[in-house]
């Protein structure tokens, strides 16, 4: 019974498995990402985000003041705490930064030229020397820090200069990217699913050929040519240029949904006296929007988390950064090791992307899958 049609298959368990799995295993690292982006940067250095709610020990390094050096018993001896007025326990300690946690708390380390220092697990300390202290010693201790969840990283974020300017840049390149390739596509694939003209299998075929060429290999021509006709490096060159990348995979997308339309609707129209652009624009374009909205959500994506082509395509200036550029040169080039900034920066970039995904995820399926059944 598993064979026929309509029946529910033994396998569909291993289905659903493998459905659970694809979906944990892209849940953990946007969870660990989130994560990261509300803690700063000692605690992702000290421990992994799984660890996060709980109190993670760190490494600190304090000067206790040469000037509060008071003789007792023929050595120089100073006191004080390493929290300051605060609070903490100290679990170990060290007298060197290459090794700053070599002795436990409550145990006297015995240091170069005779000099001792003990620091208790309160963060009380004695520090010894038979020499004058002329310059603050370091003391270098690790304790405990309870979990930091604040807002710190987007607070950075959006206070960084020109952010604003990013994201209208973002959203002046993403719109008319997403909608120019739509507006031609749909008309290239109707033509190329309705209309019998010699070289219509050339043109279906040479489109198949253009979705598997790389990119990359048509930056430095595509870019030279922008640069002839006197649209190089500007906002009406990288619309072009997304418009050209994009077309292949619209033509094909659209014109295999609108293939397997009914024949009878198109044709009745046409014995009623419809010409081809009637059909297409009253009939066709209506019933294709599943397929629309499904090309549109991946190049919205495309162009909104696009950085390649908008370095090549886009003025190197500041004023002319999309977001992804921004975080690219300026967050992370001035902040490369603060993985917080750049969590919460990958977050506030994907947001408009999010919306955009869910509003129209409906028609997600449908359009993907128009044409592979009759």
């Amino acid at each position: 019974m598993d064979s026929i049609a309509g029946t529910k298959s033994s396998l569909s368990w291993a289905v659903n498995i493998s459905v659970v799995l694809l979906v944990v295993l892209w849940l953990i690292p946007t969870v660990g990402l989130l994560v990261s982006s509300f803690r700063d940067r000692d605690q992702i250095s000290a421990t992994g985000w799984w660890l996060s709610p709980f109190p993670v020990s760190e490494n600190y390094q304090v000067k206790a003041p040469a000037d509060h050096a008071t003789p007792e018993g023929g050595v120089n001896t100073i006191t004080g705490n390493v929290f300051g007025e605060g609070s903490g326990k100290v679990s170990r300690f060290g007298g060197k930064r290459a090794a700053p946690t070599e002795f436990k708390a409550g145990e006297t380390a015995e240091l170069t030229r005779d000099r001792t220092l003990t620091v208790q697990s309160d963060g009380s300390y004695i520090y010894t020397s038979p020499a004058e202290i002329t310059r603050d010693p370091s003391i270098y201790f690790a304790a405990a820090s309870p979990p930091d969840f604040s807002l710190d990283n987007y607070r950075t974020i959006m206070a960084s200069d020109n952010m604003d300017r990013a994201f209208i840049n973002t959203l002046t390149v993403t719109i008319p990217a997403t909608i120019i390739p739509i507006l031609i596509a749909a008309f290239a694939a109707y033509a190329l699913a309705w209309m019998d003209f010699k070289g219509r299998g050339f043109l279906i075929a040479l489109v198949v050929g253009l979705l598997v060429v790389p990119l990359q290999l048509a930056l430095v021509p595509l870019l030279t040519l922008h640069n002839k006709v006197g649209i190089g490096q500007s906002f009406l060159g990288i619309w072009m240029a997304h418009t050209g990348f994009g077309l292949p995979l619209a033509i094909y997308l659209l014109r295999n949904y609108m293939v397997g339309l009914p024949r009878d609707i198109i044709e009745s129209a046409k014995v009623d006296g419809a010409t081809d652009f009637q059909v297409f624009t009253k009939i066709v374009l209506p019933l294709s929007f599943p397929a629309l909205a499904s090309f549109a959500i991946f190049q919205f994506l495309w162009t909104w988390n696009d950085l390649l082509v908008a370095k090549v395509f886009l003025p190197s200036n500041s004023e002319s950064w999309v977001m992804t550029v921004k975080i690219a040169d300026d967050l992370l080039g001035s902040k490369g090791g603060d993985w917080g900034i750049l969590a919460a920066a990958a977050f506030i970039s994907i947001a408009v992307p999010l919306i955009v995904f869910f509003t129209m995820q409906r028609y997600l399926v449908r359009g993907l899958l128009a044409g592979s059944v009759k």
